[in-house]
């Protein structure tokens, strides 16, 4: 447990819209964590960008319930707190995926911006492996326009992109394994290539206020990890008991495919091209 400043943290969160870097856990203890995901890889492939992990993994669920994280998340989003999403964000050494400028809240459908994003590096995360870039005080102005585009080395489920910004106001957030930060779901972020010799692995997460909900229909889960829930707008994720258990799997398969249904552009529903979940993975 390190000693944090945690009304600065709020402070600076407030005023920029995004925090960098914060010690959270040692080097050594995020370099064992990357271990257990490997180790899990090892088992059913690739944990890059799958939705709800938390619900098969306690490793990353460990990570996203910390008690000096929910400290943090409690100064900038409230005392009751929903853990919406955990996914793995893995660039692998010398590849060309990318992630385009872009705000997170833009598709959600969530009725409210009472939101935080923790990005927690397992390995580092440098200029050369491609850090995350921040413009700060972009969360301030609200919703900006994105258009989809296509590009396979695009991170981003539909390539969703804000065009013209300045690049010379970015931030760049370089962190080491252990370090994390938090941003604000309008806080205009992306991040370019890894070019280095190892992964790029960090650990995302998502935070919500329990008066928030989904717009887009009443199906979205999240879990109650602070505080009380007086709306129950979301129905229940179930915590991850043992790591794997195959029936956990699928039923996380079934959460991707509805995320990835859902996700989708805020004009209109449309069907997303099917992305292998864990179960397709096994077999």
């Amino acid at each position: 447990m390190y000693d944090l400043d945690i009304d600065n943290i709020a402070v600076t969160y407030k005023q920029n819209g995004f925090v960098s870097p914060v010690r959270l856990i040692s080097e050594r203890n995020a370099e064992h964590h990357r271990g257990l995901l490997e180790e899990a890889e090892a088992f059913i492939g690739n944990m890059h960008y799958r939705s709800k992990i938390h619900t098969v993994h306690t490793s990353p669920l460990t990570l996203a319930t910390l008690p000096c994280v929910l400290d943090i998340v409690e100064q900038m989003i409230g005392p009751n707190i929903l853990l919406y999403n955990v996914t793995y964000i893995i660039k692998e050494p010398k590849s060309q995926t990318h992630v385009s400028w872009h705000q997170d809240l833009t598709y959600w459908g969530l009725s409210h911006d009472d939101q935080v994003s923790m990005w927690l590096a397992l390995s580092p995360a440098t200029l050369e492996s491609g850090c995350m870039r921040m413009i700060p005080g972009s969360h301030l102005g609200g919703r900006m326009e994105h258009e989809t585009t296509e590009d396979s080395d695009n991170v981003l489920l539909q390539g969703q992109t804000v065009s013209g910004i300045n690049e010379s106001n970015a931030n760049f957030c370089p962190l080491a394994p252990g370090e994390a930060t938090f941003h604000h779901g309008w806080t205009l972020h992306a991040s370019m290539p890894n070019r280095s010799a190892d992964r790029r692995i960090g650990l995302n997460v998502q935070y919500l206020a329990t008066h928030v909900r989904q717009t887009k229909h009443n199906l979205d889960t999240a879990m109650l990890v602070r505080g009380q829930d007086d709306y129950g707008h979301f129905e229940s994720d179930k915590p991850a008991k043992s790591d794997l258990d195959p029936a956990a799997i699928a039923h996380q398969a079934f959460l991707e495919d509805r995320y990835v249904k859902i996700a989708g552009n805020q004009y209109k529903e449309k069907s997303s091209p099917k992305r292998p979940s864990l179960t397709d993975m096994a077999t």
